[in-house]
């Protein structure tokens, strides 16, 4: 971190942010070093790439805001606290308005994902004006990394705002202030600079930097190039051509620029992610629940052959707000040093029963216990889930202290994803016949390699494929907050969530399918105190299951609408409280506005100044 500061205060002199950007543009840098002495250094360019990634840790970028708050609700993942005009509910429920407290912040999400971005196009073009990097090998890795970094910021950004200012160029006096391009113009960027950057990236584990999972490896970057070609050919709400920050109201629909079509991207993105298929050096961790412990003890930076995650937020020991968001809730327990951390948000309530009794993610996924001050589990309440992913109690290496932050490094991008999108745009070109077993290899080690063949056994046109897939993402990723987009570019948004809203109430009254429960519920907290067992929730589990169980009477069919148990149908329906095809996107907020003096204006139905 020490070097970081050097660097990045001495070199890049002044960051970008939109509410003070003319004032940073005035001092000299006090650095003795100049861009032509620090390019020509491998040392002194990586020490700019971190400056790049320390955008994400700022307080309210990635670490505080965007993570905490990008990706929910959706028809596997919500938020678990619902209260109509709460701003943090509301940011949920896709009613977020420009002046949400939140988010329009001066130093917020947006202008703070700018400054990674100004940091970027300064590193891309002192490397490309000084590094030498078509003769030197390893600084054209540092180009290539500056290039997909920029690349996933930017990928991030649309995501979250639709329309965006394009910027590619370091910033000058006469073009400090920019007003939103059609994110067409992004997306064909950022998709060439990648082309550009992946020829020049090793694989997982080829040198030292690309052996690190906090760094940019191929196969990510191959990834990295699927998920944004899938969003750039796929749906979202968009205005007319042409309307761009006009404050159109904006349609659902495909791009009409032809060089984003899925005839055009699909071929590309597959060949990249075969590529990463084939080269052996990534692949799934034979151990589901395994591979989230790794991760719960920051054992997951090694990348390379044999090893699942690509790439992760790269956040200091000391730094990230990811379990203290969105672990197992612990209300004063040891695992949180005492003090009430974690479930913010869970799985849907419905979203356990979706698994097979066989599917090992399953109870990975989803857990309906919390831990109490005396570290003994509690039992939630059907209405209320967590993300069993993600734990106190599972940070043996590194435990907890209790503060803001716990050095959690959130995952981008898993092996499993290759796969998926593999499969996906496998069966779009060619049907399901080659995409089979894509599917099947993630199938076989949430199941087994039986079950795995006879299900995919039975995908045998494209539109079953599809589902199927669609399906498979939600018990992959679940808690891992790819819906959202997932379920825009397929235009599938506000369907799945008006089939969730359908399926949360038949839960709550005990209609089919789930008219096998019989309302009560056994627990049992597990020998060595680390979990709790549930009998009542599976078929055929309808009688006593023995004196050591405690039971929950009426834990399904207590509810009522007294607001009390949190699954009453306000709520419920409450999983969007405005038209989520409508209010896909964030507004561009008031702060932010006002800096742009002018020239940044919402689209979407979203008010401006």
């Amino acid at each position: 971190m020490k070097k970081f500061n050097t660097i990045i205060v001495t070199i890049l002199a002044a960051v970008l942010t939109l509410s003070s950007c003319s004032s940073l543009l005035e001092p000299k840098s006090p650095s003795t070093f100049d861009a032509s002495t620090v390019y020509q250094y491998y040392d002194l360019t990586e020490g700019t790439i971190f400056g790049i990634t320390e955008a994400f840790c700022e307080v309210n970028s990635y670490r505080g805001r965007f993570l905490p708050w990008y990706g929910f609700n959706t028809d596997v993942e919500w938020y678990n606290t619902y209260k109509l005009g709460d701003g943090k509910s509301d940011i949920a429920g896709y009613d977020c308005a420009p002046n949400n407290a939140q988010l329009n912040l001066s130093n917020g999400p947006f202008p703070l994902m700018y400054m990674g971005i100004e940091r970027a196009n300064l590193v891309i073009e002192g490397i490309r004006t000084y590094g030498n990097p078509d003769e030197r090998p390893e600084m054209a890795y540092l180009l290539g990394e500056a290039l997909t970094l920029r690349a996933l910021i930017y990928y991030d950004l649309i995501k979250a705002w639709g329309d965006v200012p394009a910027r590619f160029e370091p910033l000058t006096s006469d073009t400090i202030y920019a007003p939103k391009e059609s994110r067409d113009v992004i997306f064909k960027q950022i998709l060439s600079d990648l082309e550009e950057a992946i020829p020049n990236i090793p694989y997982p584990g080829q040198n030292a930097a690309t052996s690190r999972t906090d760094r940019v490896n191929k196969v990510f970057a191959e990834g990295l190039y699927a998920r944004i070609a899938l969003a750039a050919s796929g749906y979202a709400i968009r205005p007319d051509d042409g309307k761009v920050g006009t404050g159109d109201l904006g349609t659902v629909r495909l791009s009409s620029d032809p060089e984003l079509s899925k005839d055009v991207l699909y071929p590309k993105a597959l060949a990249y992610l075969k590529d990463a298929i084939a080269s052996g050096s990534a692949s799934l961790e034979s151990d589901y629940k395994g591979l989230w412990y790794k991760l719960n003890n920051m054992d997951n930076l090694t990348a390379g052959p044999g090893n699942e995650t690509l790439y992760v937020i790269p956040f200091g020991a000391g730094r990230g707000r990811w379990n203290f968001t969105f672990a197992v809730r612990s209300d004063g327990a040891k695992w949180s040093n005492g003090v009430t951390r974690g479930g913010d948000a869970g799985p849907l309530p419905t979203m356990y029963f979706r698994y097979g009794q066989d599917d090992k993610r399953r109870d990975v996924t989803c857990v309906n216990y919390a831990w109490n001050k005396n570290s003994v589990p509690e039992a939630a309440g059907i209405s209320k889930w967590y993300f069993g992913k993600f734990r106190f109690e599972w940070m043996d290496a590194q435990p907890y202290t209790g503060g803001n932050d716990d050095g959690i490094k959130p995952v981008v991008m898993r092996y499993s994803d290759i796969l998926l999108m593999a499969a996906e745009i496998e069966n779009e070109l060619n049907g399901p016949a080659g995409a089979k077993n894509y599917l099947q290899e993630v199938r076989a080690r949430a199941t087994s390699e039986a079950a795995a063949d006879a299900y995919v056994a039975t995908l045998n046109d494209k539109d079953s494929f599809f589902d199927a897939v669609v399906e498979e993402r939600a018990l992959e990723f679940c808690g891992e907050f790819l819906r959202k987009a997932d379920l825009i570019r397929w235009n599938l948004l506000k369907a799945k969530l008006d089939e969730s809203i359908e399926d949360m109430l038949k839960l709550r009254d005990l209609q089919a399918p789930y008219d096998y429960l019989t309302g009560d519920v056994y627990t049992q907290i597990s020998e060595d105190g680390s979990t709790m067992n549930f009998y009542g929730l599976n078929p055929g589990e309808d009688g006593n299951p023995g004196l050591d169980w405690e039971i929950n009477p009426g834990y399904v069919t207590k509810y009522d609408d007294a607001k009390k148990s949190g699954f009453y149908e306000e709520r419920i329906r409450g999983i969007y409280v405005k038209d989520p095809e409508q209010y896909m996107f964030w507004p561009i907020f008031n702060d932010t506005m006002t800096n742009s003096q002018g020239y940044i204006k919402n689209d979407y139905g979203y008010d401006n100044l």
